[in-house]
């Protein structure tokens, strides 16, 4: 299977954790579609951990939940299909799976068959309790290898957390988007922590093998499996522009079936989903120059870029601390985007989340971030 752009969809662990069962699920496709979210382009609705029997068939198949899943997995990749949605499930490279059902391990081709015959268009793929003797790129290549032999195109998220050094081999088992940290919770201190550890993956990513900062908290406000302190909307807006910005797959966490104002304005902002789908799918770059006051600057107060498939910029400021920011540590030098004065070119740009458009005088851009807040921007090149 191929990607052109990072996947979107929506996963069903940060809110349920164990508690799915089909009518949930299929609630879940009709939200989908009735609140617009498949307009915007999620299309994938993912099943997570905790959907199968305790053990498996004589044939050595996995078996759904009978109680959860009564109709069997087919009936309801059928249901989600007929939504015009993809249908996603969940397996694990380990002897079980984090939860403790059976996991794929040794049964990687008859699992990969199994899946392709109930209609699976998306597998996640989890890394707990791994055996010692194989090592994980391995295990990653036999199911990247039984799904390329499986007769249906399934998209493959590779989920090992980045452990053993997932990003120098992850490109040569097939996956299509793959895990570069730990999992997230829906607090301001977890999004923040995985927020500084993005610049040791983005040269990592490339189209058709994203990496993936983990599934979206917006919305959760401290409810559901990963819920804790939760986060204000201004939090939740800055971690999408993050993962937007950054071409991290889109996939969402909240219950979308109660989705209030502020979360589908995040969540179904068009402009921001349209610099995350752009698809040349070029690098993000840092562009923050040190500071003598803090060797954490790239991570406190990062500034991304990247150019766009049609020559525009996508910019993003950002405020990881607990303070206001001032003009020593943000402001963006127009000469690091290869526009310096001798160009006779600068930035208009226009705010992705007011609307407010701003000309960028003397090569030089200077905002002030509130603490916990961003600035995103989609720029134009223009004469001076």
């Amino acid at each position: 299977m191929i990607c052109e752009t990072p996947p979107m969809g929506w996963n069903s662990w940060n809110t349920f954790g164990r508690e799915i069962n089909e009518k949930m699920i299929k609630e879940m496709a009709d939200a989908m579609v009735d609140t617009g979210l498949l307009d915007c382009g999620y299309n994938y609705l993912v099943i997570d951990d905790c959907w199968a029997e305790r053990q498996r068939d004589a044939d050595g198949k996995l078996v759904p939940d009978r109680q959860k899943f009564p109709n069997g997995m087919k009936a309801v990749a059928d249901y989600v299909h007929q939504k015009g949605l993809k249908f996603g499930i969940y397996s694990c490279a380990g002897m079980i799976t984090c939860a403790g059902y059976p996991a794929s391990f040794e049964h990687e081709f008859v699992d990969a068959q199994t899946f392709a015959q109930w209609g699976i268009d998306f597998l996640k793929y989890d890394y707990c309790f791994k055996p010692g003797s194989v090592s994980g790129d391995v295990l990653y290549k036999r199911m990247g290898a039984a799904l390329a032999n499986c007769g249906r195109d399934i998209l493959f998220s590779a989920c090992s957390c980045g452990k053993d050094e997932t990003k120098k081999w992850i490109k040569t088992t097939g996956a299509n988007m793959w895990r570069s940290t730990e999992d997230i919770y829906d607090t301001w201190t977890s999004l923040r922590e995985l927020a500084m550890l993005a610049d040791q993956s983005i040269k990592y990513s490339g189209k058709n093998c994203f990496f993936d900062m983990d599934m979206l908290i917006v919305g959760m406000y401290g409810n559901g499996n990963v819920g804790l302190t939760g986060c204000t909307d201004t939090e939740y807006k800055t971690h999408f522009s993050l993962w937007a910005l950054l071409g991290s797959p889109l996939m969402i966490g909240c219950d979308i079936r109660n989705m209030n104002d502020a979360t589908k304005k995040i969540l179904m902002n068009k402009d921001v989903i349209a610099i995350n789908q752009d698809k040349a799918y070029n690098q993000p770059y840092s562009v923050a120059e040190p500071l003598s006051f803090s060797d954490d600057y790239k991570n406190e107060w990062p500034i991304y870029v990247k150019l766009l498939e049609n020559g525009d910029f996508a910019i993003g400021m950002f405020n990881f601390t607990d303070d206001p920011t001032n003009m020593y540590c943000c402001n963006l030098k127009l000469d690091l985007l290869g526009l310096s004065e001798s160009t006779g070119k600068t930035l208009l740009l226009t705010d992705l989340w007011n609307g407010e458009q701003t000309k960028v005088k003397n090569g030089l851009h200077i905002v002030e971030i509130a603490p916990h807040d961003c600035r995103l921007y989609r720029a134009k090149v223009v004469d001076r």
